[in-house]
């Protein structure tokens, strides 16, 4: 059977904003031949740390590295539950298998609003319960008052997956990732700070910051650069760790990207006015977070389709004309390995549920054209009314 041929797409659902600035850092520190963590990496924390307004950060090899250290550093393991919202990713969940703890879904607010709801997470909490995870969906923050309110009341962990949310200051909270006890970032190739693969992690308090700066390296006692430069070759294992290295390759692009991050927020902002305007158009069309004005979210243009529009029909739609799409997410209590272990689907989450197969995310990145978000809106306009067979005029 043929292999399809992918389409030629007129508008790709992300892009990076990579250019020879990046190009020539990578170059650099090939010809330097330390590619471990060295001098770029401890600089990358630094200015994301600084940016961040917090006293340290520690780089990682991913998002999904930096949940997974976040766990074992809370020492969350067999018998501990963890409450996350099942619109996410599925890595918070699985980090927390992983560890031997049980992940409990939450449901989220509202179409308006998918992010984890305080009230059905404060409904879950039980003898059992370590942690809860608060995912800024987009971008956009979770109620981290409610949720931080929540945690203190009972004893228990914050964890915010500020996967989508690099430098975002909350109005009223502050910084996303400082708010609770440790804060988890991506920088994967589709965010707004890429490094292809790559993360970070902050913390309240140091000594917990601490663990996860040793685990991320078989918790070493003294690592490579530091070796090398000391000239000594003997270190000690203290603790069972991980290799959740980054690279300095990683880490120059990443220190660069994170000059970029403010402009490129501000085409993002830009264009996201452009697609509420026109997507205001649509009938019954929910647009997520239409009522934010300030600088939280940019991450995802997500939408949700009006109940009768198939998403599947709509999705090919859009192929035909050119535009990529995707989806973010499908729950995570409705995949079968979280089914069969955890009878996840067992308790009903009526807003997730209602509103799962009808998330659709659009193009957003910055090098999108001014015209971009209108030709997309148009043809969702256009396909969403042929799904829904009304007859397009």
């Amino acid at each position: 059977m043929p292999t399809p041929t992918p389409p030629e797409w007129k508008v790709t659902l992300a892009d990076n904003t990579i250019d020879e600035e990046e190009i020539a850092a990578v170059t650099e520190v090939l010809r330097s031949r330390w590619l471990s963590p060295g001098p770029r990496t401890r600089a990358f924390e630094q200015d994301f740390a600084t940016v961040l307004g917090c006293p340290d950060a520690v780089a990682v090899s991913s998002g999904t590295a930096a949940l997974h250290l976040a766990v074992r550093a809370l020492r969350i393991g067999p018998g501990d539950e963890v409450i996350m919202p099942a619109l996410s990713f599925v890595s918070a969940a699985a980090m927390t298998v992983l560890a031997g703890g049980t992940p409990v879904f939450a449901d989220v607010r509202s179409g308006s609003d998918p992010t984890v709801d305080p009230g059905d997470v404060r409904k879950l909490i039980t003898p059992r319960t370590k942690a809860i995870v608060a995912m800024h969906y987009g971008g956009y923050p979770a109620d981290l008052v409610a949720l931080a309110g929540i945690a203190r009341e009972h004893g228990l962990a914050l964890i915010e997956d500020a996967a989508h949310a690099p430098i975002v200051r909350a109005p009223g909270t502050g910084m996303l990732g400082t708010i609770g006890d440790i804060g988890c970032f991506s920088f994967y190739a589709t965010k707004n700070l890429t490094t292809g693969e790559g993360g970070m992690v902050v913390a309240k308090d140091p000594v917990l910051l601490g663990q996860v700066r040793a685990a991320r390296s078989h918790c070493l006692s003294a690592g490579t650069w530091d070796r090398d430069r000391s000239g000594r070759a003997d270190y000690d294992v203290p603790d069972v760790g991980l290799n959740y290295r980054p690279t300095e390759i990683s880490s120059a692009i990443g220190r660069i990207q994170l000059r970029k991050l403010a402009g490129e927020r501000r085409r993002r902002r830009a264009l996201i006015g452009r697609y509420r305007d026109r997507l205001a158009r649509i009938p019954e069309l929910i647009v997520p977070f239409a009522d934010y004005d300030d600088d939280t979210g940019l991450h995802l243009m997500a939408v949700i389709l009006p109940v009768r529009a198939d998403r599947d029909i709509v999705r090919a739609r859009l192929r035909d004309a050119g535009i990529q799409t995707s989806v973010h997410y499908p729950p995570t209590h409705q995949f079968s390995y979280y089914r069969a272990r955890f009878g996840s689907d067992r308790r009903p989450l009526p807003v997730t549920d209602a509103i799962a197969t009808r998330l659709l995310s659009l193009p957003l990145h910055a090098r999108m054209t001014d015209d971009d978000p209108a030709f997309v809106a148009d043809a969702l306009a256009e396909s969403v009314l042929r799904a829904c067979g009304r007859t397009v005029s």
